[in-house]
């Protein structure tokens, strides 16, 4: 038995019909190298079962309420069927890639059944329409709540179903795992008590640790001066209440290239030229709607901070850093440069004030008091006086780029989706792997009825990136001297 983080905790809480909090890997597969060519469903449930020990998150469930003075408890579920976990669906006619899309974003926008452990796998079949997939291609779109992991350590999961070769033998199933019965009432209500006793007193450390680097943070933005670009706090039609519908797509590229693009400027990241695509995108969006502000939008950039001595740590270990987008800059190059610096400017303030900053505050909280916190402070922006301090998510995630097999079929491609919240209804999921890097933007229906010409808007920034940054790299042609 392992009680919840409050970091985690708030995941659960912030869980609705609109809103469920679960992440999304999909994972596209190559079963050309596969015994016979062909993987079975069957073959892909003993995956699963003879590797259900590698990670906790397989077979254990929430149990132990206490009316939000404390945090649940993960229990081994006596009751675990893993049949009903891993599913088994083909795409719909025409099963092409829009059809695919649709499909993702119908099944993302499904909550996990809370009763059980928070995770579903589907087994996606009939991919032979869709663009640029090998032929006889399988897909699985796992879904896991963000309450049990974190963008980083849902690696642990991907890792723990696939093996490095193709005719790697399966492991033992454990025969020794045995469920767990729901805590006694008693012991669940001593822990919430003793647990509301140690709160206080943390707190108080860790607002006295905040307040002088929060005063840090505001002389080194003074500093700065009319060096810090101007960010619009205007609210845009993703910041507002999300419906229980979703929609999706996805702009693949080659990492190679998106390496090529970042060696235009020196010292900027694959993360600043994402940053970048993806500030050009929103710009043509709403400047196609007249909605673009005047001064640039921000986003939210989540970064790891868990530690390498402590990657087993309970719970998530992840921090936010706001970066100012640039999206007021209409040349490619001017904007990533601009981003370069942005993201420099916003990594220090974090530095100086603490990348888990939010993680420290919310552990010192009591649950009942963070949750209702947090239901407040979203009604209370859905007011339009209330400035807006990010308007979209993207979350880059480096998946593995040495080669993956399940059952004998190949890794050919990863993609991912991302949860939405009221006032964030547009999250980009950037992975990278095999060779490839992806951006999957998933918003609200209601707020993008048009994904078709959101996602040939991502097209046309990172084309547009791209062709300015060759032409800046390429070497002007001498011109012959005359005889």
């Amino acid at each position: 038995m392992e009680q919840l983080t409050e970091v985690d905790n708030t995941f659960v809480q912030m869980e609705s019909n609109r809103t469920p909090m679960h992440i999304t890997p999909v994972i596209f597969y190559d079963q050309s190298m596969a015994p016979g060519g062909n993987v079975r469903f069957k073959d892909i449930l003993e995956v699963f079962r003879c590797n259900l020990h590698k990670s906790k998150i397989f077979r254990r469930k929430l149990t132990g309420g206490t009316l939000g003075f404390d945090t649940p408890y993960w229990i081994e579920d006596a009751d675990f069927d893993l049949e009903f976990h891993v599913r088994h669906i083909a795409l719909p006619h025409p099963g092409d890639w829009r059809q695919l899309c649709i499909l993702m974003a119908r099944l993302h926008a499904r909550g996990l059944d809370m009763r059980r452990p928070l995770w579903e796998a589907y087994v996606i079949e009939g991919l032979n329409e869709v663009e640029g997939l090998p032929a006889n291609s399988f897909a699985i779109m796992l879904k896991i709540h963000h309450a049990a992991i974190d963008g980083v350590s849902g690696a642990e999961i991907i890792s723990a179903i696939h093996s490095p070769e193709p005719d790697t033998p399966l492991p033992t199933p454990d025969d020794d795992w045995q469920g767990e019965a729901p805590p006694p009432l008693r012991e669940v209500w001593t822990n919430a008590y003793i647990n509301n006793l140690k709160r206080p007193v943390r707190l108080i450390t860790t607002v006295s640790e905040l307040i002088p680097n929060v005063r840090k943070a505001n002389r080194l933005s003074e500093e700065r001066g009319s060096e810090e670009h101007e960010v619009s706090r205007q609210k845009t039609r993703f910041n507002a209440r999300v419906s229980s519908h979703r929609v999706t797509d996805t702009l693949v590229m080659e990492l190679p290239r998106i390496k090529k693009i970042r060696q235009c400027v020196p010292g900027t990241t694959i993360n600043d030229v994402i940053v970048t695509v993806v500030s050009g995108a929103m710009r043509k969006y709403l400047d196609a709607r007249g909605e673009l502000p005047e001064h640039s939008l921000s986003c939210a950039a989540p970064i790891n901070v868990r530690q390498e001595r402590n990657s087993e740590s309970k719970g998530n270990q992840v921090g936010v850093m706001t970066i100012d987008m640039a999206t007021d800059i209409e040349d490619p190059v001017q904007r990533l440069q601009a981003v370069y610096h942005n993201s420099l400017n916003s990594k220090e303030t974090s530095q100086v004030v603490g990348t888990g900053v939010m993680m420290d505050v919310t552990r010192s909280l009591w649950p009942q008091f963070a949750n209702i916190t947090i239901r407040a402070a979203t009604l209370a922006a859905d007011r339009d006086s209330l400035p807006m301090p990010i308007h979209t998510v993207i979350s880059n995630v480096p998946g593995p780029q040495a080669p993956l097999y399940l059952a004998g079929a190949r890794v050919h491609m990863l993609m991912g989706l991302g949860p939405l919240v009221d006032m964030s209804g547009l999250f980009h999921a950037v992975i990278s792997g095999m060779g490839l890097i992806s951006i999957n933007f998933l918003s609200c229906r209601e707020m993008m009825p048009d994904p078709d010409f959101y996602k040939q808007c991502l097209v046309e920034s990172y084309d547009e990136l791209e062709q300015a940054t060759f032409l800046k790299e390429k070497p002007r042609a001498r011109r012959k001297k005359k005889a």
